[in-house]
C-alpha cells in the first residue's frame, strides 16, 4: 500500500483531507464499541501514529514488543490481554481492513450466543463461501491460540478445529476484503455503494 492501512480514509470517496472523519482504525473502534465493552489495539512499530486515534476513541493501546514474529505474535499479544482482563470471549478483527455493517456485527452476536449454547468454540463469517472477519472467539478457542506453537499461524488454529467453529453467511461483501494495493482500497467504492441503507 505504501502507508500504514489503519489509517487509509474511511470511506475511500473522502479523499478531502479537510473532509475525512473517519479512517479504517477510528470506524472500526467505534463500530467495536457499539457492540462490546473494551476495544484494545495491539501495535508494533505503528505506536506512534496509531496512538493518538485509538485513545481519542476511547479504545486502549496494548504493545506488541516483538512484531517481527508477525501477525499471529499479534494476536496472542491482543489475546493475552483480553484474558488478563478478566474476559472470557472476544471479537477480533485485522486492524488493516475497512469496518463490516452494524448488522453483520449483530448477525454474528446472535449466532455466537447460539453457538456457545451449542458447545461450540468460535462464529466466523462467510460470505460466498470465503471466510471473514470480524470472528468471535470463545474461551476454548482463545487458549487454543495461546497454546499453539509461535510458528503456527490463525488460520493453521482455525482449521485444527473447524469442527468446533460455526461458519455464518452474512450478505456483508466487506467481511473478505482484504486490502494491500491503492487499486483495491479505490474499488471499495462499489461495494459500498452497493450497501448504503435501504
Amino acid at each position: 500500500m505504501g502507508r500504514d492501512k489503519a489509517l487509509l480514509p474511511w470511506p475511500p470517496s473522502s479523499t478531502n483531507q479537510a473532509l475525512i472523519s473517519d479512517t479504517f482504525l477510528s470506524a472500526a473502534i467505534r463500530l467495536f464499541f457499539s457492540h462490546v465493552d473494551v476495544v484494545l489495539v495491539v501495535v508494533g512499530n505503528n505506536e506512534a501514529a496509531l496512538a493518538p486515534i485509538v485513545y481519542a476513541n476511547g479504545a486502549a493501546l496494548v504493545i506488541n514488543p516483538d512484531p517481527a514474529r508477525g501477525q499471529f505474535s499479534s494476536l496472542r499479544v491482543g489475546l493475552h490481554e483480553v484474558l488478563n482482563r478478566g474476559s472470557d470471549a472476544a471479537m477480533v478483527t485485522l486492524v488493516d481492513r475497512p469496518p463490516v455493517r452494524s448488522e453483520t456485527i449483530e448477525t454474528l452476536e446472535a449466532a455466537f450466543e447460539r453457538a456457545i449454547a451449542q458447545r461450540k468454540w468460535a462464529v466466523i463469517p462467510e460470505y460466498q463461501a470465503e471466510h471473514g472477519h470480524p470472528v468471535l472467539l470463545g474461551r476454548e478457542l482463545l487458549e487454543a491460540f495461546l497454546k499453539a506453537p509461535e510458528t503456527s499461524s490463525a488460520r493453521d488454529v482455525e482449521h485444527a478445529h473447524q469442527s468446533e467453529i460455526e461458519y455464518v453467511p452474512v450478505d456483508d461483501p466487506l467481511v473478505v476484503v482484504n486490502v494491500d494495493t491503492p487499486e483495491q482500497y479505490a474499488a471499495l467504492d462499489l461495494p459500498l455503494q452497493h450497501l448504503q441503507p435501504r
